[in-house]
């Protein structure tokens, strides 16, 4: 039995997560204690009542404050009994207050958690019933005290809970964002990013991905000086017999005079989230934290992260952007993030200089994304799930350009032919004309050359400050070796003439296609970003696959269906990566149901329409083969787009298609679910397709072939891109 006086000293271990125990070390011994050890799992020390208190108040980094009673081997549930039976409980809490059981177990005889806590409830209850011939109650949600078991290899510590429930519960937060941190890492998070000395001297501190708030809040109650257990109103030792009112009533009134003083020179501090939702919980919980007038939160998304809203006041000296970010863990997931990395890095490179800043990642693999140089980087758990804090100071002499990692591996030639310089004078022309041309129309993506010199057989698309060369197979008769030369003198001369850099210079190899094998991967590099058209966001990829996400030649159709969706449900079918789905959306579809076989291809559709502010309330995404889903579909829809690949023997999909065979078979099991004044959009990539136009009017559809109307400007050189029918019913 381990009884306790306010004078003597109590043998506590406090729990901290993975990765904070040297912080929670250095924290118990800044707060005064002169006899502590760093552990597995926390820190063993040995304090007065008053140093308890104050762990109890002033720690942000720990879990649970325990002090141990007993601890002893057992195997078996008799020995378990008879030792948290032995302990004298009556001079610990009265029989009248509600307790619970708290239990973890490893690699231990006894396993069960539940039956591990159920016969210590049993020896605790029996204990004081034969005392005092009445026994407490057991209370699992707000217990006056907690009995904390801890077995492992059949080593059992019984454990009173003092601080009831874990520190990092600070008492401010019953409102969370979809994966919101822990209080006690996001404090850890800060600490390292060194946010104390920063606003000691006034920095400033954003969060632009704040969620529902936690780092934001967490930054305040640090650099106001606020302990963090003020805000609780239970604590296990509150009705524990040792407890002493009058001390620690006094320890509260000394942290609230100090946060009187520390409020009062709090830096500016601001938290930024696309998500209204999680801006109103952010702001709820601040008022709770008592910190709703000294912190900001507003909705803005990435791409308007900046510093102008900063007061004069703070705008100097510079502070510490600190977030994090959502995590991918999957594979869908990780690819759609790689251009909220990316931006996230543009918006620091071009806005923040001479900053620092801190990013907390669950996919340390996208850290490059960022381009900049970590200066240094720190492991921390979030649960389970090993992350990486990554720390960077804003400068040029950090700034790098992501590695291009599926570059053309092509070296350019030393010196051009006759015939590369007329490829360069037709490419400058054509360049003049398509770039007034685009800027007009506000595009970022557009050809500027497409085999328009038959020795130069390559298309050349520039998507912003990237370029994209698609070599078309040389036929048989011309040799390989000329037309490998044919590309490097290509490449060797693009970057000068367009103006972009050495690795912005994508080349692939464009051979006959069969069926999907133009959406199958090609390469891995996963580099994403985002280009605009006509005011919307899309993610392309230009080295991963032969096609890049976005076809280009399918932008007037794209219009079409923004113009046509007003008012109507929209069905995407064969849907790619899902643009036609955020122009429908654009254009004030009621609804859109984008349905593809492919999982990365839906994620891909997803990431573009959040890219646009799409949420998923209206728009659904279903991963099916579209033959087949067509069959048990009955839902009616206004606006429908019909774009399948020219064949298809997919091992996913149930039948084969041929598009020139199946096109009528396949138009009528679309049309079943095409709204009485609906319009079908019905496009295809065959060269040589021939509409069996009888067969289709004999079923009362009314064709338009609107495919001359459907071609841009860029690609008039290579008019059958696609072939395009406007259909409804007659």
């Amino acid at each position: 039995m381990n009884n306790q006086t306010s004078d003597s000293l109590l043998q506590l271990f406090v729990t901290a997560p993975k990765g904070l125990e040297q912080l929670l070390h250095a924290e118990i011994c800044t707060l005064g204690s002169t006899d502590s050890r760093q552990t597995r799992g926390g820190v063993a020390c040995s304090v007065p009542l008053e140093l308890m208190y104050r762990i109890c108040l002033w720690s942000r980094f720990g879990g649970r404050v325990l002090l141990p009673l007993a601890q002893e081997q057992v195997t078996d549930e008799h020995q378990l009994y008879n030792l948290v039976r032995s302990i004298a409980w009556e001079e610990h809490f009265p029989c009248g207050s509600t307790f619970a059981v708290d239990c973890n177990a490893q690699q231990s005889c006894l396993t069960h958690t539940q039956f591990i806590a159920l016969k210590a409830k049993d020896a605790v209850v029996d204990r004081y019933r034969d005392l005092y011939a009445q026994r407490p109650d057991v209370d699992t949600e707000t217990p006056d005290w907690r009995l904390n078991l801890h077995l492992y290899r059949d080593q059992l510590v019984v454990s009173l809970d003092l601080s009831g429930v874990s520190l990092h519960k600070r008492g401010y937060r019953t409102e969370g964002g979809k994966a919101p941190l822990k209080e006690n890492l996001a404090a850890a998070l800060l600490q390292r990013a060194g946010w104390p000395e920063i606003a000691s001297q006034g920095g400033a501190l954003l969060d632009p991905m704040c969620g529902s708030g936690t780092l934001v809040l967490e930054a305040a109650l640090m650099a106001g000086d606020c302990a963090p257990g003020s805000l609780r109103e239970h604590f296990g030792f509150l009705t524990w017999k040792q407890h002493v009112p009058e001390l620690w009533q006094a320890l509260r009134q000394e942290a609230q005079d100090r946060r009187n003083v520390g409020m009062a020179a709090l830096p500016y501090i601001c938290g930024y989230d696309q998500d209204a939702r999680a801006i109103s919980a952010a702001r709820a919980n601040a008022e709770r934290a008592g910190v709703g007038d000294v912190v900001q939160f507003r909705q803005q998304g990435l791409d308007q992260f900046a510093p102008c809203d900063l007061p004069k006041s703070q705008a100097e000296p510079a502070g510490l952007i600190i977030t994090n970010p959502p995590y991918g863990e999957r594979m869908g997931e990780v690819e759609a993030l790689r251009a909220l990395y990316s931006q996230l890095g543009e918006r620091l490179r071009t806005e923040f200089k001479g900053w620092r800043a801190a990013i907390f990642t669950g996919t340390p693999a996208l850290g490059p994304e960022i381009g900049l140089r970590a200066q240094r980087k720190h492991h921390f758990f979030n649960g389970a799930l090993a992350c990486e804090l990554l720390h960077f100071t804003i400068e040029p002499q950090n700034y790098f350009r992501p590695p291009v990692k599926a570059a053309h591996g092509l070296a350019p030639v030393e010196e051009i032919s006759d015939a590369a310089q007329m490829f360069v004078n037709r490419l400058k022309k054509n360049l003049k004309q398509r770039r007034r041309w685009a800027k007009r129309e506000g595009l970022e993506c557009y050809r500027i050359y497409d085999a328009d010199l038959p020795d130069y057989a390559v298309a050349i698309d520039m998507y912003a400050d990237r370029v994209h060369v698609q070599e078309y197979q040389a036929p048989a008769q011309i040799d390989a070796r000329m037309a490998r030369r044919r590309v490097r003198e290509i490449i060797t001369v693009l970057p000068e003439i367009l103006g972009v850099d050495e690795d912005a210079v994508y080349v692939k190899v464009r051979k006959r296609q069969r069926g999907k094998a133009q959406y199958e991967k090609h390469a891995a590099s996963g580099e994403y970003f985002v280009v605009d058209e006509y005011g919307l966001k899309y993610r392309v990829n230009l080295s991963d696959y032969l096609d890049t996400g976005l076809f280009l030649d399918h932008r007037p159709i794209r219009k079409l269906l923004r113009t046509e969706a007003r008012g109507k449900d929209f069905l995407n079918l064969f849907a790619y990566t899902g643009s036609a789905s955020v122009a429908a959306a654009a254009g004030g579809a009621t609804s859109t149901t984008t349905v593809d076989m492919s999982a990365t291809y839906l994620e891909w559709a997803r990431s573009n329409m959040r890219l646009n502010g799409f949420t998923p309330a209206e728009h659904t995404y279903i991963q099916a083969d579209c033959l087949e889903w067509l069959k048990h579909s009955s839902a009616k829809y206004g606006l429908i787009f019909l774009d399948p690949p020219s064949f298809s023997n997919s091992k996913r999909m149930q039948d084969t298609l041929d598009i020139q065979r199946d096109h009528v078979g396949l138009i009528e099991a679309t049309s079943t679910l095409l709204a009485r004044e609906g319009v079908l959009i019905f496009s295809t990539n065959l060269r040589r397709f021939k509409l069996d136009e009888p067969a289709l009017q004999e079923l009362g559809l009314e064709l338009e072939d609107v495919t001359l109307a459907t071609i841009p400007p860029d690609f008039e050189r290579n008019s059958r891109i696609h072939r395009c029918w406007r259909i409804c019913w007659a």
